[in-house]
């Protein structure tokens, strides 16, 4: 008998996409961070992907020291994959970027694989009052601020995380021409198999969400990396579920998570990361699928273990 297909599931808890003004349940301290970090995982997360937030007003923060303020409690409490992004956000600096994976030396970071558009600015249209007042210039920015990550960019973030801390990474492929250029670092020798190719949908400057978009990264993925890689799924709002449903039944792994949508259901704010994790692991189930523990999606991604990170 085949053995029977292990899915990862990761869980990205506040990101930078989403503000204070759009859902009341986005966690910004420290210590909503770290207590829905630990939810997700009870909930059947392995993989807990991280931003950090200023505590006063939500906006997104490179600042390691709030990163060690979240950090340690989370490995004290569950035996989950802790993945810090590099990409932190709009408009922050390589330095701002790597100082949190440097001092923390995770087991996994986020990676994205290529410059481009990063449409959020209509999304000012939806509201009439801020709760924050850096919030609607953050987000109007969008309209002519290009996300920077260039050969030169993505191979200093191998070189000082993956080659001297002996990180992994989960390589954030937005549109085709991003799998192709994890195809010239990977024959470069510059990242190694297994990898871990995230593909995301629906991000205005990306690819779109339809089901033949995903269809296409995953042949393009397939002929590129061949049974080098471990697939998995980001479907940005409305998209989420459907997408992620679809890739798991395609073979894939999945990842959902406040930073990707704010919605449970139909214009219905999810109240937490845990009820998103819940759900999507119930399909799932319900497909008949098994659900990998932290100790599996390490082995899967040939992580370096939780016992050699710095917090």
């Amino acid at each position: 008998m085949a053995a029977v297909r292990k899915v990862i599931i990761t869980c990205a808890v506040t990101g930078s996409v989403h503000t204070p003004t759009m859902t009341p349940y986005l966690p910004i301290t420290p210590e909503q961070i770290a207590r829905e970090s630990i939810d997700a995982a009870e909930a059947g997360a392995a993989i807990i992907h991280l931003h950090a937030r200023d505590p006063k007003d939500g906006r997104p923060t490179p600042d390691p020291d709030v990163f060690m303020q979240f950090l340690p409690r989370i490995k004290q409490n569950t035996d989950a994959v802790i993945n810090i992004t590099t990409g932190g956000s709009l408009g922050m600096s390589m330095e701002d970027r790597l100082a949190a994976p440097l001092r923390a030396k995770p087991e996994l970071c986020s990676l994205n694989m290529g410059s481009m558009n990063f449409g959020l600015y209509h999304v000012t249209e939806k509201f009439t009052t801020w709760k924050h007042e850096w919030e609607k210039a953050y987000i109007a920015k969008t309209k002519d601020l290009i996300v920077s990550n260039t050969f030169a960019q993505i191979e200093r973030f191998i070189r000082d995380l993956g080659h001297g801390c002996g990180t992994r990474f989960e390589c954030e492929c937005y549109d085709v021409g991003h799998l192709y250029t994890l195809a010239n670092f990977v024959d470069q020798k510059l990242l190694e198999p297994p990898l871990f190719v995230q593909t995301i949908f629906g991000i205005m400057g990306g690819i779109g969400a339809h089901p033949e978009d995903l269809a296409h990264m995953r042949r393009t993925a397939d002929r590129l990396f061949g049974a080098d890689y471990h697939w998995s799924i980001l479907a940005a709002g409305r998209h989420q579920i459907k997408l992620a449903t679809m890739g798991a039944c395609m073979g894939g792994n999945v990842r959902v998570g406040l930073e990707d949508s704010i919605y449970l259901g139909p214009g219905r704010l999810a109240k937490s990361n845990a009820e998103q994790v819940g759900k999507i692991r119930k399909i799932l189930e319900e497909l008949s699928l098994e659900i990998a523990s932290p100790a599996e999606a390490r082995a899967m991604l040939k992580l370096k273990g939780g016992d050699r990170v710095a917090f």
